[in-house]
């Protein structure tokens, strides 16, 4: 069957190059969703439109009695066409894209980058969803939480998708030992805590979002930061176990270049951490430690993903013996 996907295929046939700019672009733009989703917040501009889909019961966009708060809300929801338009363009990058080797036209794209693209696309339409929840709840702090972690998780995807999208189409083949992708895995997952101990720390302390009176989470603050921190300790520290344990194994370069990579970003981002907490919380270091966070996140999900190659499909048979010699040492 035809469709406007497989007639722009025909047509269009964008270098790996292009494939590789349209997936960082979406990219970029899941984390800058991040930073204005908390310049929202840290506005006080969460219930700037007190309703949705609409802005108010009557208006689709913010009315002048709304003022400055009303703007805000408005345009980080409509910064999500944006974000949408970036997916779509990696959506339809990945499905024009030729694999090598394959004739012109023929095939579907790169199947499995064009999943991971549309994967992103239900994730920002799903955290949309959420973002609607939480204003008609009031700015629930569970609710932000949640709305924060799907964030993070179209995060995952588009990382995913633009590591992917720098591969060839063959079988994954590990370049270090099984061993060490597991405790890689186990250093995401011990970020991933840190990320979301971050937002129960959110919804229990400072700047909930609105001038009005919000539900925080009844929870002490000042032992909830303390977890955070020993959480952030953990997490350096593993980082540092990862860096050494790849130097000693003579891990490929671009893994231990990424496993540095993200004990820099840890470290500055603790500095970062302990300054906001010792500063009564501002405003301005708040957004630079989301930022900050996107960033961490980003780093730690990129090393177990340096672990492994992919090559073209046509190579992945030749690329087999190698494997197995490099899962020996």
């Amino acid at each position: 069957m035809r469709t406007p996907f497989s007639l722009l295929a025909e047509r269009w046939h964008p270098s790996a190059a292009v494939v590789r700019r349209a997936a960082l672009s979406a990219l970029v733009m899941s984390v800058f969703i991040v930073v204005t989703g908390g310049a929202v917040r840290l506005t006080g501009s969460g219930l700037g439109c007190h309703t949705w889909p609409t802005c108010t019961a009557d208006s689709i966009t913010p009315t002048p009695a709304m003022g400055v708060h009303g703007i805000i809300e408005f345009t980080n929801r409509m910064l999500t066409y944006v974000l949408c338009a970036a997916v779509g363009w990696a959506i339809l990058a990945a499905r024009c894209a030729q694999p090598k080797g394959a004739p012109p036209a023929e095939g579907w794209g790169r199947r499995s980058l064009t999943r991971l693209g549309w994967a992103q696309f239900w994730v920002v339409m799903s955290n949309a969803v959420l973002g609607g929840i939480t204003v008609l709840t009031g700015l629930n702090p569970y609710m932000v939480a949640v709305h924060m972690i799907a964030a993070m998780a179209l995060v995952w995807v588009a990382v995913a998708t633009w590591e992917r999208s720098k591969e060839g189409d063959g079988p994954t083949r590990l370049v270090v030992a099984r061993p060490l992708q597991q405790l890689a895995y186990v250093l995401v997952g011990v970020t991933g805590a840190l990320v979301a101990a971050g937002t129960v720390v959110t919804g229990a302390g400072h700047h909930p979002g609105d001038s009005s009176d919000v539900y925080r989470i009844p929870l002490n603050y000042d032992r909830l930061a303390q977890l955070h921190a020993d959480l952030a300790f953990v997490t350096v520290g593993l980082s540092l176990a990862v860096i050494f344990v790849l130097a000693a194994v003579k891990a490929p370069p671009a893994a231990r270049a990424r496993a540095r990579e993200l004990f820099v970003v840890l470290l500055a981002q603790g500095v970062i951490g302990f300054v906001q907490y010792f500063t009564d919380v501002p405003e301005l270091l708040v957004g630079v430690h989301m930022l900050g966070a996107a960033l961490v996140w980003i780093a730690v999900l990129r090393i177990p993903l340096a672990l492994r190659t992919r090559d073209a499909a046509d190579e992945s048979a030749t690329a087999l013996p190698a494997a197995k010699e490099t899962a020996t040492v």
